[in-house]
């Protein structure tokens, strides 16, 4: 038998790998679809490793092989009931091209990372199975291995990647990068190239389409454990007694089985503790906050190396705590790693040692001081941080039919010192343990960052936050998400201050605004992972609004707190009166000082509430997600109470009052945030003479659009916009005429997205913002809020409509849109108009990765012209479908649904 390393084939076969495929792999732990074949691996361990399995250590390959091997024996390893759903999801997706994701949440220690290796080695022999075990900060990397996995050996030998990921987060951006590759490398295939099995813990899963594990059993499961405890106790005799892992989940995850399997710490004490206890302490914190996390075998001895038991093994010196440590290796080469046995242990051992004095927050601080000296490696680095630094997110309870998910003040474990720790004390130990942090490590500066956020959230102490956000900028000063706590100190500062004196107020606040100005410098100086060609130092995927948003709240701060002393305050904000001439009413001439802030307010207000407008308007955090609705709703106070009424904002309120349509409206009111002042002024003089007319809905638009089209074609210095409707009226209004090179305005559209907003947009979805529709002229062009308003009647939640494409199932819309004619080909739909071919992407990415001809409606993001709800064509029904210049076209044709992406 051959004995080399293989992976298998979508025929069923397997192909042999060399070495230097195997070197290339730095960023996947590939599963071989011969793994352990003919080898005959030693007895001494894979009995080690089967019984360390039981005790609680990581799943590894070789348990799989072993009972793999030993299942003619009846002894086969126990599925959970989310094993069958898994496997048939995956499956399903094995049906359908591209990119897709199968999700297992799990709560810790409920044996989600076994089902996920369970079902891949099961798969082995069928696809081609790897666990994403490098760092994910170089995704291109990550990529380029994922498909080089996928292509290995000849063009016939393709086959699906199945790929473990334990970071929820980082799919979308691998999805992204993994497509571009493809479409680089010219590959074409009918199969999915990845399947993402996207393997993430959670405190508190929720039920839903995924498949969800938690930590207790079915009656069925209770069975299968039950008959497995007879058969191990046959084989292992007393040892069983040891395996808390298997025990934990045969005991339905039993308080009382830890209780008991814990009482060797109960007699535990405050003071003069051997440095066993210590260690074991160490271990429990790390483990109940951090699930995963481990320390070194190595270290583990160092530390009791102090006493005179540091010639015997580190499980001898434990004792009698041994039993809930398990110290495993993952590898042949590498150190051995040591934590709890179960996550559930390390809690009840951890809550057990603080009602024993042995608090929290002592432990932690011990364990910085011992642990964590230079040089300190950065996985253990990464532990503490995720430990004092990482919230987890929460849904608002008072939102029930809200996608609004937030992140927790703090920390799992800073929230439970809080809580149980004493409130005479908690404030000072919270702060303490997280300034030993920030002064270990010296230069992270996530740790003060921390540390400023709990004195001024929780104590109120904002001296002391200013000092400690400071001092994290300090420690990165490029990094304009570090720079932002320092803003929210001074704005919580003015908010939560009740001076009386307009000086102390716009003392506050401008401080704050500084703050937040220097924020929007340093976001503006961050560019993404694709534009390093710019040469700026900070790369961020995302770019930070924070400093925008936060400048209007401390906008809208002061404008209450100073109008609500005087109502003088409102003229002089909005710029009606000057500072000047109301300071002997105002009763303070020290507040001229001030006069360079407040004369700067009102514009630099408007140019923000303009930015935020876009970028809610035209993006979204992603597929799945809306941005918080607050954010809207403070931007738009803002620019009421500064702005207030502009001759635009005037006019869409006509538009809105008058006798027009939503489609008019909407297009109406588009437009003319594109005009200068002096252009609105002459359109609204018009307006107010046409709309008592019985035409005024005519004229209005015509009267409108007469201005905009002496604009057109756009040329190459014009915003977006203007090349977003120069294409939306040659494209819909020319009624199968087109006297320009509609090819040529995408691509100049696309410069001026890439020049104008690439920046600000990037990572982002950018929403559809107009639509080609059944109409004729303006009528044609449909707004996507006239398209989504027949779903909030609907549906309360639809922040993932766009993702899903359910909007298009509906017959109201369908009634609204062309449907029109197309092909898809290298990873693009391409259409024809006026001769010219026009390239453009697809919003759901899934449906564009077979070659064949299609119809889709046509989309226009800020970006460009984008094909939605792509369907293929079979020639057995005579349909009649559109091009893009509005000419039927008589086909032999018939739209199928594309479940591809589905």
């Amino acid at each position: 038998m051959e004995n080399r390393p293989a992976l298998s084939t979508a025929k069923g076969g397997e192909v042999y790998v060399g070495s230097e495929f195997r070197d290339s792999c730095t960023m996947l732990h590939v599963l071989h679809a011969n793994q352990f074949e003919g080898e005959n691996p030693d007895s001494a361990l894979t009995g080690k490793t089967e019984e360390n399995f039981y005790r609680g250590a990581p799943p590894q390959w070789l348990n799989f092989y072993i009972s793999e091997q030993a299942e003619s024996l009846g002894t086969a390893f126990i599925k959970r009931d989310g094993y069958e759903k898994l496997r048939e999801q995956i499956q399903k997706k094995r049906t359908f091209p591209g990119i897709s994701a199968v999700k297992l949440t799990h709560q810790p220690g409920s044996g989600g990372t076994t089902m996920a290796m369970q079902v891949m080695w099961d798969f082995r022999k069928h696809i081609r199975c790897a666990v994403l075990t490098g760092s994910t900060s170089d995704m291109a990397k990550v990529a380029k291995e994922v498909v080089q996995l996928f292509t290995a050996g000849s063009r016939n030998d393709q086959n699906t990647v199945l790929l473990l990921v334990n970071e929820k987060k980082i799919l979308e951006d691998l999805k992204i990068s993994i497509s571009m590759t493809v479409a680089e490398q010219k590959i074409v295939t009918r199969m999915p190239v990845v399947i993402f099995l996207s393997c993430v813990r959670n405190n508190a899963p929720q039920q839903s389409d995924h498949v969800v594990l938690k930590n207790t059993l079915s009656d069925n499961e209770k069975e299968k454990f039950d008959k497995k405890k007879e058969e191990l106790q046959k084989r292992y005799k007393d040892k069983c007694e040891q395996f808390h892992g298997f025990n934990i989940m045969q005991s339905n995850f039993s308080k009382d089985y830890i209780r008991e399997a814990c009482a060797a710490l109960e007699n535990s004490k405050k003071t003069n503790k051997p440095l066993k206890t210590q260690l074991a302490a160490f271990l429990c914190l790390l483990n109940a906050y951090v699930p995963g996390s481990y320390l070194l075998e190595s270290q583990c001895l160092d530390f009791l190396g102090h006493e005179d038991e540091d010639d015997l093994p580190l499980e001898d010196q434990m004792q009698p705590f041994s039993h809930l440590i398990i110290i495993f290796q993952e590898d042949g080469r590498a150190e051995k790693k040591v934590r709890m046995a179960h996550t559930m242990i390390a809690q009840y051992c951890t809550e057990l040692l603080a009602k024993a004095g042995v608090t929290r927050s002592d432990t932690t601080r011990n364990f910085v001081y011992t642990f964590c000296r230079d040089p300190i490696p950065l996985w253990l680095l990464g532990f503490v941080k995720d430990m004092l630094t990482k919230r987890e997110m929460k849904k608002e309870v008072d939102q029930v039919n809200s996608t609004d998910i937030r992140q927790k003040k703090f920390s799992r474990l800073i929230l439970d010192i809080e809580m149980m720790e004493g409130k005479e004390q908690v404030n000072a130990e919270c702060a303490t343990v997280l300034k030993v942090a920030s002064n270990t490590f010296g230069q992270n500066p996530f740790f003060p960052q921390a540390l400023a956020r709990f004195y001024y959230i929780d104590l109120k102490d904002y001296n002391q936050a200013e000092m400690w956000a400071q001092r994290a900028i300090e420690r990165d000063p490029q990094n304009s998400f570090v720079a932002d706590t320092l803003g929210q100190v001074h704005k919580n500062h003015l908010m939560n201050n009740e001076v009386s004196e307009p000086r102390d107020i716009l003392r506050l606040a401008k401080k704050a605004i500084k703050a937040f100005e220097d924020e929007e410098k340093l976001a503006e100086d961050e560019d993404g992972p694709d534009m390093r060609e710019h040469g700026n130092i900070k790369v961020s995927p995302f770019y930070n609004s924070r400093g925008q948003f936060g400048y209007l709240q401390v906008c809208n701060i002061l404008y209450y707190k100073l109008v609500s002393k005087d109502e003088t305050w409102e003229k002089v904000l909005t710029k009606k009166v000057s500072m000047g001439s109301v300071l002997e009413s105002l009763g303070d001439n020290k507040l001229q000082r001030f006069n360079d802030l407040i004369l700067s307010l009102r514009d630099d207000i408007e140019k923000k509430c303009l930015f935020l407008e876009k970028y809610l308007t035209y993006s979204k955090p992603n597929m799945e997600k809306d941005d918080p609705e607050y954010i809207s709703k403070d931007t738009s106070e803002c620019y009421q109470k500064y702005v207030g009424d502009t001759t635009a904002k005037q006019l869409i309120q006509m538009f809105q009052d008058g006798n027009l349509d939503d489609q008019s409206v909407e297009v109406l009111s588009f437009l003319v945030k594109q005009y200068t002042q002096s252009e609105l002024e002459y359109i609204s003089t018009k307006c107010r003479e046409m709309c008592p007319s019985a035409d005024s809905e005519t004229a209005l638009v015509n009267n409108i659009l007469t201005l905009f089209i002496g604009k057109m074609p756009s040329s190459k210095k014009d915003p977006p916009e203007l090349h977003m409707f120069s294409l939306l009226w040659y494209w819909a209004g020319n009624q199968g005429r087109c006297d320009y090179d509609l090819s040529e305005l995408t691509q100049q559209m696309l410069k001026s997205y890439e020049n104008t907003y690439k920046k600000y947009f990037r990572n982002r979805y950018l929403l559809p913002v107009f639509f080609i529709g059944k109409g004729e002229g303006v009528k044609r062009i449909v707004h996507r809020n006239v398209i989504e308003k027949h779903l909030k009647v609907i549906e309360a939640d639809w922040s993932d409509n766009w993702k899903k494409e359910e909007i298009f199932r509906k017959p109201a819309v369908q009634e609204l849109l062309l449907r029109l004619d197309g092909e898809v080909r290298n990873y693009k739909v391409y259409t024809r108009v006026g001769g010219k071919e026009i390239e453009m992407d697809a919003n759901v990415r899934n449906k564009i990765w077979k070659p064949r001809s299609v119809t889709f409606y046509l989309g226009f993001t800020i970006r460009g012209p984008v094909a939605f709800d792509i369907q293929s064509k079979t020639a057995d029904t005579d349909h009649s479908v559109m091009d893009l210049s509005g000419t039927a076209l008589t086909n032999d044709v018939k739209d199928t649904k594309d479940n591809e992406g589905h």
